[in-house]
């Protein structure tokens, strides 16, 4: 095998199937935990929502630090942090949550864009969009067997099984970590340094703005990931209110079709630099629907629920991947990974939006009520993406045609 499949490569989702492999578990456990403590929807979406909202933080300084150093060096360094907040976990309450959280976003936030950087400067433009797409398919392929087995020791009231999948994760990801290679000539060495490049990080900030690449990719992934926060922070506690419905159910058939979606479809993804806007309609077309699928499911069934998890899964498999395929041709080489950086924080705050903004109006409305405000927040997107269009596919073909000369 070779490309996107070759053995280094092969490792490298290895060791990101064993990282996220822990949050498909305590994102069940964490929601359970808190309501059982008395916690309420705004106290749990905070706990699970510092998480990103850490990581949003931290995104552009991680896409700094790893061209300086390279991304081996700074992959080794966080997951000995991420062992001890996974750890943490195991003897703390809801405080010691919150403290392990804002540690895994630190984590995550270096772990994410070391692996996603090296993938896109290792792999050939026309490899690239599916090294992207097989990286995120592995960070979301805990999904599915994780909320069973986190439902399983739930139910059984096992602390001790808790604390042992815990420690086995955090040792497993370590030695995975640590025999991990980027063996590729522009990876296995660090990037030099930029030298306006540190001053100017933050001034780079308002590009999320003034760049129309950026800003169009920055708020349709927001809107995006404020309702994919959403699910992982309020189903398990939802689901319950749902005839039939199953929270250990639904997001297996979201993870599942998110990952044979992702599989089945990497080559679908658009590589070749250009803003094709009827796909990225249809994906938010599909967000909007699930969200209203999920919110009808009060009334409507355990139908409706898990119709919403497969369109829900089908929606998270290609917008990642497509978004920031597209950026990673239009943006400017000099600051390519600083941005992206910018463009992944935006993704992580709108997760962390998804429970922190999302978990007060459950406490005033419902969570029906919640999730068709959702469904509107997906359908303003489609609206936007079109009315973006025209300027896009303009500027995205001067930029190809710049970058050829």
């Amino acid at each position: 095998m070779s490309g996107a499949l070759s053995w280094p490569f092969l490792r490298l989702y290895l060791l990101t199937l064993s990282y996220f492999s822990a949050n498909s578990i305590l994102n069940v456990i964490i929601p359970l935990q808190g309501k059982s403590l008395g916690a309420t929807n705004t106290g749990i979406g905070i706990i699970m929502g510092a998480y990103l909202f850490t990581a949003m933080f931290f995104r552009p300084w991680a896409g700094q630090m790893i061209q300086k150093y390279g991304p081996i060096k700074v992959l080794r360094t966080i997951l000995i942090l991420n062992g001890l907040a996974l750890i943490l976990y195991t003897f703390s309450g809801l405080e010691g949550y919150f403290a392990a959280r804002v540690m895994q976003g630190v984590c995550t936030a270096f772990f994410s864009m070391a692996l996603q950087l090296g993938i896109i400067d290792a792999l050939p433009d026309k490899d690239r969009s599916q090294g992207i797409s097989l990286y995120s398919l592995c960070a979301y392929m805990p999904g599915i067997v994780g909320p069973l087995l986190a439902l399983g020791i739930w139910q059984a009231g096992d602390r001790g099984a808790f604390t042992m999948v815990m420690i086995a994760l955090a040792l497993f990801t370590g030695l995975v970590g640590y025999s991990a290679r980027m063996d590729h000539k522009e990876t296995a060495q660090p990037a030099p340094e930029q030298p306006k490049q540190g001053a100017g990080m933050l001034k780079s900030i308002g590009q999320l703005t003034s760049n129309p690449y950026l800003f169009t990719c920055s708020v349709l992934m927001l809107t995006a990931s404020m309702v994919f926060g959403s699910v992982t922070t309020f189903i398990p506690l939802y689901a319950g209110q749902i005839q039939g419905g199953h929270a250990g159910i639904y997001l297996m058939l979201q993870a599942g079709t998110l990952v044979l979606a992702r599989f089945t479809l990497r080559k679908k993804i658009p590589s070749d630099g250009r803003w094709h806007s009827s796909f990225i309609m249809g994906i938010m077309l599909m967000v909007a629907a699930a969200a209203q699928s999920v919110s009808f499911s009060m009334m409507g069934g355990a139908v409706f629920f898990y119709v919403g998890a497969v369109l829900m899964g089908m929606a998270q498999a290609v917008l990642y991947p497509t978004l920031t395929t597209y950026l990673s041709f239009v943006l400017p080489q000099a600051s390519r990974n600083m941005f992206i950086g910018l463009f992944v924080a935006t993704a992580d705050l709108g997760v962390s939006l998804g429970g922190v903004l999302m978990g007060p109006i459950a406490d005033l409305t419902s969570y029906s009520s919640m999730y068709m405000i959702c469904a509107m927040l997906g359908a303003s997107m489609i609206l936007f993406a079109y009315v973006r269009r025209s300027k896009l596919v303009d500027r995205s073909g001067e930029k190809i045609v710049e970058s050829i000369r």
